[in-house]
């Protein structure tokens, strides 16, 4: 783990009352890499995305980013500094329309409104659903439509870590294919991805490295590629014995 990780966690603890949910947790995020988490349900991956983000506070250890410690840095400051997240259950703003969403997606920023607009039409071009869309209330959108907008908003600002909570999440498996291909144009044009999934084989399948969450500790980890071939992860993962 090195210094020149994009985010590195050293220790991570977090509780609810009496519960700790992660324990002990320590990973990196290198510049440039898709790293995956994966575990089942109760696992404690949101938990630890939502803490990553600033919206549940760590009750030990310590986290870093580009060399900054973020460990008590309150959400809206995270954002600035570059971690922005598309969050399990996607969470756009139901009665704002889409091309609204993506505009409270760069609220942070301060470089004028000719780069949002086009970093817009950039969304657009990735996702051109949203196009044909972009007037229409995000909440009368399919589950498939709000997940590229979750994802696209979340780029509008412009992140140097994009935190990546199940984007399958409930969707049929042809929207599934689309998102992972979404995940990979990203990882081609560079983005960095802590991507946190169920559908281990096609999470796995994207990552350069992959991390195996069970009951709060990490178990496992290693590339992605071997990880879907270790029996281990094929048995409690994916279904095969």
């Amino acid at each position: 783990m090195g210094e020149a990780s994009l985010l590195r966690i050293e220790g991570l603890e977090v509780r609810y009352g009496a519960i700790d949910a992660i324990r002990g947790v320590s990973l990196h995020v290198n510049a440039g890499e898709v790293v995956t988490i994966i575990g089942g349900n109760g696992a404690g991956k949101s938990t630890l995305m939502k803490t990553i983000s600033g919206l549940e506070p760590a009750a030990a250890g310590r986290m870093l980013f580009a060399g900054q410690d973020i460990t008590t840095m309150p959400g809206h400051l995270r954002v600035a500094l570059g971690i922005a997240q598309s969050p399990e259950g996607r969470q756009v703003f139901p009665d704002q329309t889409v091309r609204d969403n993506l505009m409270l997606g760069a609220y942070h920023r301060n470089d004028g409104q000719a780069a949002i607009t086009a970093d817009i039409e950039a969304q657009f071009e990735t996702f051109p659903r949203l196009r044909e869309r972009q007037d229409q209330m995000a909440g009368t959108m399919s589950g498939g439509e709000q997940q590229m907008l979750a994802i696209a908003r979340a780029l509008m600002s412009r992140p140097k870590l994009l935190l990546m909570d199940e984007p399958s999440l409930g969707l049929a498996p042809l929207i599934v294919k689309e998102i992972f291909g979404v995940i990979r144009q990203l990882k081609a044009a560079g983005v960095t991805i802590l991507l946190v999934e169920q559908m281990a084989n096609q999470a796995l399948g994207v990552a350069d490295r992959a991390y195996v969450l069970e009951t709060g500790r990490i178990t496992m980890e290693g590339k992605g590629q071997e990880l879907r071939r270790d029996p281990k992860v094929r048995a409690a993962y994916l279904g095969e014995l």
